[in-house]
């Protein structure tokens, strides 16, 4: 029988620390892979002068999970978090990003957050992230009690386009605390890493990290927690179906066949998990040229609406293509705040989701 992930952190919960706990409830086990009977794992320390002395630890370790019925071979690699050096006031400071999911029985509520919708779509491009954002201050706008979680960690757009440039500090070194932006309370791993780097983590990392803005966030009583979620159907899709309990999930599509394909995906994805399909937006609907007034359907007509009827969802919204939204959205204020088409477009759905009980 093959060994599985669970057998290895079960044998590690084993190894115990000696100033309390083990390398499991301590979070200290990293970048764990099995192939076949090869297990391979790192042991992070929280520092490099602890680390210098956990080389018995590591030999534990390393002998508890050789123990397990089919293992052949075990590496275990023992390193360091960063200096040992006492961080200011503010800083979290057993808090970080990218570790890996924590066992938990099922969905849970986020304490204090009465409502959770992810905004979902089949594939990248169709305005997921700006629909989220605009959706967001909207609501905001409305007099709802806002969080936005963007859960597309590997490539965060939340921070830029709320006009955010603060990091997240902890008032109480354990959980993080958003940073606000136009009355909503956002958290992004955009507001944390390097902006010129790219993240590199593996599925169990980006679950881990969702797990820890939804759980260790200090999020406070919220109406309304929008969650903008990556494109496709994969781990953090999953992630947050299996560990939120989630009021339900907008669909974003344009009206593009090719997009209304991958958007189908979504919606089924969700029904698998037992998510309500709240309703579908379709973006990117028409444009209208601004010299003459000619309205085009540049991306199709009509696919989305026959898409919501199709699995008896309500079609909530068409939102324009328009140049102001990509310039709002680059400059840090959401389109919703400005006057206009397109921001009364907006307007106009916040309003509905109220009214509709949804948000």
């Amino acid at each position: 029988m093959a060994i599985t992930r669970d057998q290895i952190h079960s044998s590690l919960s084993s190894v115990a620390l000696p100033d309390g706990g083990d390398l499991v409830s301590r979070d200290m086990v990293r970048a764990l892979t099995v192939e076949g009977g090869t297990v391979s794992f790192v042991i992070e320390a929280p520092s490099p002068d602890a680390a210098g002395k956990m080389e018995p630890l590591r030999r534990a370790a390393e002998d508890a999970v050789r123990s397990l019925p089919g293992v052949d071979k075990v590496t275990v690699i023992l390193t360091a978090h960063g200096p040992s050096a006492k961080k200011p006031a503010g800083d979290a400071p057993n808090l970080r990003v990218g570790g890996h999911p924590k066992p938990q029985a099922g969905p849970m509520a986020i304490p204090g957050v009465a409502r959770v919708i992810a905004v979902a779509s089949g594939k990248g491009g169709v305005g997921k992230s700006t629909v989220s954002s605009n959706l967001a201050v909207a609501l905001a706008a409305a007099g709802r009690r806002v969080g936005l979680l963007d859960a597309d960690i590997l490539g965060p757009s939340q921070a830029l386009m709320m006009g955010i440039t603060e990091k997240p500090t902890s008032s109480d070194g354990k959980n993080l605390d958003p940073v606000s932006g136009h009355g909503v309370k956002v958290m992004s791993v955009g507001m944390i890493v390097d902006p010129d780097q790219a993240v590199v983590w593996r599925g169990p990392m980006l679950m881990g990290t969702l797990q820890q803005f939804a759980f260790q966030v200090n999020w406070g009583d919220l109406d309304v927690l929008i969650v903008d979620l990556p494109p496709g159907t994969g781990d953090v899709q999953l992630t947050l179906a299996q560990k939120v309990e989630m009021t339900g999930a907008l669909v974003v599509s344009t009206p593009q066949d090719v997009a209304l394909l991958d958007a189908h995906k979504a919606i089924d994805m969700f029904g698998k998990v037992n998510v309500p399909i709240l309703g579908l937006i379709e973006n990117m609907s028409s444009y209208i040229c601004p010299q003459c007034g000619h309205e085009a359907h540049l991306f199709g007509h009509g696919g989305v609406a026959e898409e919501a009827r199709r699995v008896g969802a309500p079609l909530l919204a068409q939102l324009p293509l328009s140049l102001d939204v990509r310039l709002a959205g680059d400059a840090g204020v959401p389109v919703a705040l400005t006057e206009g088409a397109v921001g009364e477009a907006y307007r106009a759905l916040a309003t509905d989701l109220v009214a509709r009980g949804i948000a």
